[in-house]
């Protein structure tokens, strides 16, 4: 298994065509390691872009990139074909430091070849999230590239800043600091499904007759009384959950319900909370979770 660890750089760019803004590549940075994560190769190419004439002056001071590096290099397609054949017919998996970067060389194939998929992508890993998981660090925190390196003990300030290469080459030392035996279960193939999940989007559900909607948890029971509450206020969706208002008739406690249902690629995030209404005093939640 060889690893391929690339990195993008792009101009944000207008499309007359489809009347939306895309990140059009230009530059295409990668490193090649072996099984013993030794060097082996290494990729560099500019991209000549089709849709932006000009590179914003952000990522002019972001890269250094100027126009005429830009128009010194290859249409997209060329250099992807010098991609894929640099790449071979090795074994290998993609791997790139958060999932940005797959998906714009996707939306890239998409938007300039028409190509639904990419040739050469076989397996992938978001070698950023591999990282935080093997250092004990949520995921849900976006690491950056150079703090990851910090927290190696390595000095990001010894590479070049948001260049392809150059941060390709970072991205393979932090990958060799963490690496380990069980790599292989973070791998993804690149199926039909591989992209679907990649794509798809988490939403609330706001329709209360969806199916997805669990009709038994728009409810409520006294917390003291054991007693089913009336509803005193319909349900209505607001903000990603259904809200109602419920009194406990025995015991007179009103309270608010709100209940989210959230779906996922593969899963539904439900959640639930009560919370007490008093009159003098600011609203006490008293119920987080599921029944």
């Amino acid at each position: 298994m060889y690893y391929i660890i690339m990195d993008l750089e792009w101009n944000n760019a207008f499309v007359h065509r489809t009347k939306s803004f895309m990140n059009e590549i230009i530059e295409v940075g990668a490193v090649m390691l072996n099984e013993e994560l030794e060097e082996i190769s290494e990729f560099s190419c500019f991209v000549k872009s089709r849709i932006g004439k000009k590179i914003r002056s952000n990522i002019k001071k972001l890269t250094h990139i100027t126009n005429d590096d830009m128009r010194s290099g290859e249409p997209f397609e060329a250099v992807m074909k010098k991609f894929e054949d640099w790449i071979g017919n090795r074994e290998n998996v993609i791997l790139t430091w958060g999932n940005s970067d797959i998906r714009v060389i996707i939306e890239n194939f998409r938007l300039l070849t028409g190509r639904e998929t990419v040739p050469f992508l076989s397996n992938y890993t978001d070698v950023q999230r591999y990282f935080q998981i093997k250092r004990n660090i949520p995921v849900d925190k976006q690491l950056g590239l150079f703090n990851a390196a910090e927290d190696v003990g390595m000095d990001p300030n010894s590479f070049s800043h948001h260049r392809a290469l150059d941060d390709s080459l970072l991205t393979a030392e932090c990958f060799r600091r963490v690496r380990d035996d069980d790599f292989e279960r973070y791998i993804q193939p690149c199926d039909n499904t591989f992209y679907e999940r990649l794509f798809f989007k988490p939403h609330a559900i706001s329709n209360i007759n969806s199916p997805l909607v669990d009709k038994s948890l728009l409810n409520y029971t006294c917390e003291e009384c054991g007693v089913k509450g009336k509803i005193i206020k319909n349900w209505r969706y607001s903000n990603q959950y259904f809200r109602a208002t419920y009194v406990c008739p025995q015991c007179g406690k009103q309270v608010r319900v709100a209940v989210r249902f959230k779906k996922y690629f593969d899963c539904l995030d439900t959640r639930k909370t009560v919370t007490l209404i008093k009159d003098d005093e600011p609203p006490m939640l008293i119920q987080n979770g599921l029944e």
